[in-house]
């Protein structure tokens, strides 16, 4: 069996172009904590786990916290458009890097489609009569071209959208603090009346709650990819994940706390027009519903742009790599563009089969993202485990970022995504998510180990 160990380091990304400012990737970091996984999905949450809702986003909001502290001491170390998947084939072996990265490109596409469903039912809700699928080909058409023409386009629309998406949920924070205290015109303090049914279906509303907070966390990662284009990238990382601990703690702990105090946890406004309208509704903003309207469609859009150039630079990576078509590692203008179209295909043809194909081939490609998360989490931190004692020996000075109490909290990050693993089983919708998921890694793992082993012989 030949040896997993890579002696030469992944090749670095000299052919992309370095156009994201440091304002672009501080942004990029403050916004991309912000996704409309937050702003939709966490109604569901706080449906199931009541006013412990807090506690579940607390929970996994620690884990995702390790998660970017061991990808940051990396990321800083070894920066690269590849992330973890880079690290995972540098830390571990090829077929590693190649199960890790094309999994995440499978989300990061399929994603991209979700996105401009949920984009295209804002836009057709507005103006009724218009076909979805046209508004999602418009949106597709704006960011594949802003992601071809150059990286400080990504840069420019995703500056822009953290600007909105953080003054939006500052705002409502503000609002929700000020109502809470009591102090708001017009509005009374609840108090803690809301607050009374801390757990109203036990620990196994908790449970849902905390599977349904986990992966609202996702998108974190799309700064460490970015920073590789940026001036100055290991500064962007290091500033990007010192920075977590608190950008978590506010804008998801922060307004989960501000809802389940202003609104009934059991109120039907909470799933039915997402738990921030109805908070806003009761304190009686006249407009509530569209504004957030507003702000979940630029939510949406954000992701979208987002996933496109994610999904780019993890393909050119894997590519630069010797892991895929060499076509697609083909740049120009400091752009891969075969990548940026592919990418855009891909997440295209998903929109269609949502129309053509709901009831089979649609689910079965969403259970089969579900859970690659939580895959290419746990790839995170055995390659962190890994390469530290590495570093330590060889280059110390590349540690500019360091994981916390190592190696205790990575191997205490290990066991809560075994937890995690553990209640997804015992969960009947997540339980086939987690089968499905685990089915395309294996296979994704064989194809590389067989390639793996090819390389080795040649």
């Amino acid at each position: 069996m030949p040896s997993t160990h890579v002696e030469t380091p992944p090749a670095a990304d000299v052919s992309l172009s370095h156009g994201l400012k440091q304002r672009h990737l501080s942004m990029i970091a403050l916004g991309g904590v912000i996704g409309a996984g937050l702003f939709v999905g966490s109604g569901a949450g706080i449906a199931a786990a009541g006013p412990s809702i807090v506690v579940a986003y607390a929970l996994s909001g620690i884990l995702v916290m390790l998660v970017m502290r061991m990808l940051g001491e990396m990321s800083a170390a070894y920066p690269s458009s590849g992330s973890f998947s880079a690290h995972a084939e540098r830390a571990i072996g090829p077929w590693a890097g190649f199960a890790a990265g094309w999994s995440f490109w499978v989300l990061l596409c399929t994603a991209v489609g979700l996105e401009g469903i949920g984009a295209a039912k804002i836009v057709t809700g507005w103006l009724p009569g218009t076909p979805e699928w046209a508004w999602v080909a418009l949106f597709m058409v704006v960011f594949c071209g802003a992601n071809l023409a150059a990286v400080k386009n990504f840069g420019e629309f995703e500056f822009w959208f953290a600007a909105l998406k953080v003054g939006a949920i500052s705002l409502f924070l503000v609002l929700g603090v000020l109502a809470v205290a009591g102090v708001l015109p017009g509005t009374h303090s609840p108090g803690t009346s809301n607050l009374t049914h801390f757990l109203p279906h036990g620990g196994e509303g908790l449970v849902i709650g905390l599977l349904a907070s986990v992966f609202a966390y996702g998108g974190l990662e799309t700064v460490t990819i970015a920073a590789a284009e940026s001036e100055n990238p290991v500064r962007g990382v290091a500033s990007a994940v010192r920075t977590a601990m608190w950008r978590i703690a506010l804008f998801y702990i922060g307004s989960m706390a501000v809802i389940v105090t202003l609104v009934p946890w059991n109120s039907k406004e909470v799933v039915e027009k997402g738990p921030y309208v109805a908070a806003l509704d009761h304190l009686g903003i006249p407009g509530a519903g569209q504004l957030m309207n507003v702000v979940v469609l630029v939510a949406l859009l954000s992701a979208m742009n987002a996933n496109i150039y994610g999904s780019s630079r993890i393909a050119y990576s894997l590519v630069e790599r010797g892991q895929g078509p060499k076509v697609l590692a083909r740049v120009s203008g400091g752009v891969p563009r075969i990548a940026v179209l592919t990418s855009c295909v891909f997440g295209f043809v998903c929109v269609l089969l949502s129309h053509w194909r709901p009831n089979d081939v649609f689910p079965w490609l969403l259970n089969m993202i579900g859970a690659v998360i939580l895959v290419v989490w746990i790839f995170i931190a055995v390659s962190q485990l890994r390469l530290r004692r590495r570093l330590e020996r060889e280059t110390p000075e590349k540690l500019v970022v360091r994981m916390w109490a190592f190696p205790v909290l990575t191997w205490v990050a290990l066991a809560g995504m075994a937890t995690i693993f553990v209640l997804m089983a015992r969960q009947p919708d997540t339980r086939v998510q987690l089968y499905s998921t685990g089915g395309m890694t294996l296979f994704l793992a064989a194809v590389g180990y067989v390639w793996q082993r090819r390389r080795a012989r040649s």
